[in-house]
């Protein structure tokens, strides 16, 4: 598995309204094709303010089912992390620029939950905090939705549990001991073939252990997962014997949950002996904060299943080392109509009129590549029941490998490695006690990929790239030979402060573990630190002594530097207005209720030396 140094999320700048604005901008309605790569799956719900004050922006014209997956997110939050060795005061003077303020650390992750002020426009925060090398990533806190299509409450027959020989599976194990914990809306731990089963869990949404489930779907998936058996009433579930842990990741009337609810479920199931996760929503995939969460997981032995989406197209997420994804297929091994594709399918499992429990104490019929998810995740349950002694990646090679083979011959994107077998999966988990295979003795492979025999000054991001057959852990950088910093969390990157050392040459190394405590040293990369003297040149700026500016006006920016542009900086009449980290700055001026006459703007760049250069430019109302 290897993972690159790049840490952007690809995210949209659809069409942004709240309460008070419904009419789309042409320019941003262009820009909603930029999400359709990386956060495709993210459904509509109508703006709504949620019990932590925070409402919801939305793209227009979204649905659940709709061919064109659109995205929305949490008004006033950004989702950020800084690179390892940046100190809590150059994080907090980051934000400051912005008005920004960390309002949850995910310690464990070190990423942030950041507010912003009630009137800052989410996107451009994000463009321009994204400038600051000193981060590790920025993205905004998209809104996701579970993946159910329909319900149907007079359909009774549990036809998947036979096609994906569970029955078989049973012989051998049927989850006892294994905790499965379900992010979603809640669970009805009172319906009479779940109640068995359940265990106490959290709501990340409110931060407490109300986990009572607010709109149905949970209930849903828990029955597919883990329904009780030998009880004389409704079904059983595919791992009947395991444990369910209720994680309330959505909002109060169920439609959205948030990258940041899902990313702590995550966590916190990893700390409370979860191990599988479910996450019934698409779009979990495209968040840096989420894969970090579940990288967390996976250290500890677990694994994450999500459910690949309900538009029907193609979707272009990446595929994801530290999740699998699970696309669905009917009672005659087709895949639904409705079920997403893409090279980030891992594997499918029936999802067509599945027989499950319902809110209230029910049962019914459902659709969704929601409950293909759970029934992988199930499946897991069962093989971690019969060894638990399996890693992530035996887990994922296994349910792979055993898959029946389904479409084109070997991996596609419609079905993954094919439809799970949950009898020859638990078999395969059994023998990997005789066979020994999932002992892990491969090293880590790990490069540092910038800066590479450069000059260097001020804050310096150090970027590597790794890989490893079962996955990095951690990474440390040495410098001179003394430990500089260490990252827990991938996406692994650093930020190097030099500017209290002595001019001259330093040596860089990077060491990267793995679960298993194998070590991988990079090659020594050597850099030179010399005092910068040399101050940036502002290479443009449209506006210009005398113009006559109109109501609207777009200051347009453009620096260079001998070495890199630390940031621009514009004031109006001695005001501050805009920061812009890099080499480019562009700010909206609303000049309509200015005074008339002579007014004052000021450009500054700096460089990571702190040199600046400064120009001023009077212009006319």
């Amino acid at each position: 598995m290897s993972r690159q140094h790049q840490f952007s999320v690809p995210f949209s700048d659809n069409n942004r309204f709240d309460h008070s604005s419904t009419t789309p901008s042409f320019a941003r309605s262009l820009l909603l094709a930029a999400i359709l790569a990386g956060c495709a799956g993210l459904t509509y719900a109508a703006p709504s303010a949620s019990a932590q004050g925070v409402g919801l922006v939305v793209a227009q014209d979204a649905g659940p089912t709709g061919k064109q997956p659109f995205a929305g997110w949490a008004k006033g939050r950004l989702l950020i992390a800084p690179r390892a060795g940046l100190t809590a005061g150059e994080f907090e003077g980051a934000l400051k620029s912005h008005n920004g303020k960390s309002r949850i650390h995910l310690k464990k992750l070190n990423a942030h939950v950041v507010e912003l002020p009630e009137d800052a426009d989410e996107v451009e925060v994000m463009r321009e905090l994204k400038k600051d090398h000193r981060l590790k990533y920025v993205e905004l806190d998209m809104a996701v939705m579970h993946d159910a299509v329909v319900s149907d409450p007079s359909y009774s027959s549990s036809w998947a549990l036979p096609k994906i020989q569970t029955p078989f599976a049973w012989d051998n194990a049927n989850g006892s001991g294994v905790t499965i914990a379900i992010l979603d809306t809640g669970v009805d731990s009172t319906h009479p073939d779940l109640a068995p089963n359940m265990i106490p869990g959290w709501n990340t949404y409110d931060n407490n252990a109300d986990t009572s489930d607010v709109y149905g779907h949970g209930t849903k998936v828990a029955g597919t997962a883990a329904m009780a058996a030998n009880n004389s009433m409704g079904s059983v579930g595919v791992a009947w014997g395991a444990k369910i842990m209720p994680v309330r990741i959505s909002a109060p009337d169920g439609n959205v949950a948030y990258w940041s609810t899902v990313a702590q479920g995550i966590y916190w199931a990893a700390d409370h002996g979860a191990k599988v996760v479910n996450i019934s929503y698409s779009g979990v995939s495209g968040s840096s904060t989420v894969q970090s969460a579940a990288q967390y997981l996976r250290n500890k032995g677990g694994v994450v299943v999500v459910s690949a989406g309900n538009t029907g197209g193609l979707l272009g997420y990446a595929a994801s080392d530290s999740m699998l994804v699970a696309a669905a297929t009917d009672s005659n091994d087709l895949r639904a109509s409705w079920s997403s594709y893409g090279s980030y399918v891992d594997i499918s499992a029936p999802g067509v009129n599945i027989y499950t429990t319902l809110r209230g104490g029910g049962y019914g019929n459902v659709s969704g590549t929601s409950f293909s998810s759970p029934i992988v995740a199930a499946t897991a349950a069962l093989m971690i029941s019969a060894n638990n002694n399996l890693s992530p990646v035996d887990i994922e090679q296994i349910l792979k490998s055993t898959a029946a083979d389904l479409g084109t011959a070997g991996y596609d994107d419609y079905y993954g490695a094919g439809r799970i077998d949950a009898a020859k999966a638990v078999l395969a988990a059994q023998s990997i006690i005789k066979t020994s295979i999932s002992l892990d003795t491969q090293v880590p492979t790990i490069l540092i990929t910038s800066p590479v025999g450069s000059k260097v000054a001020g804050s310096v991001p150090v970027d590597v790239n790794y890989s490893d057959n079962v996955g990095v852990t951690r990474v440390e950088l040495y410098v001179n030979g003394q430990k500089f910093a260490t990252d827990d969390n991938a996406p692994f990157a650093f930020a190097w402060d030099t500017s209290a050392l002595m001019d001259g040459v330093y040596t860089l190394v990077a060491y990267a573990y793995d679960a298993a405590g194998n070590l991988g040293i990079s090659p020594t990369v050597s850099v030179t630190i010399g005092s910068d003297t040399v101050a940036p040149v502002i290479s443009s700026f449209n506006l210009t002594d005398g113009m006559t500016v109109s109501n609207k006006e777009t200051v347009r920016v453009l620096a260079a530097d001998n070495q890199s542009v630390a940031k621009i900086v514009l004031s109006i009449d001695g005001k501050q207005v805009a920061v812009a980290y890099g080499n480019y700055l562009s700010y909206n001026w609303n000049t309509r209720n200015i005074t008339k006459g002579a007014h004052s703007v000021t450009v500054q760049a700096y460089d990571a030396a702190n040199n600046t250069i400064s120009k001023t430019v009077m212009v006319n109302k």
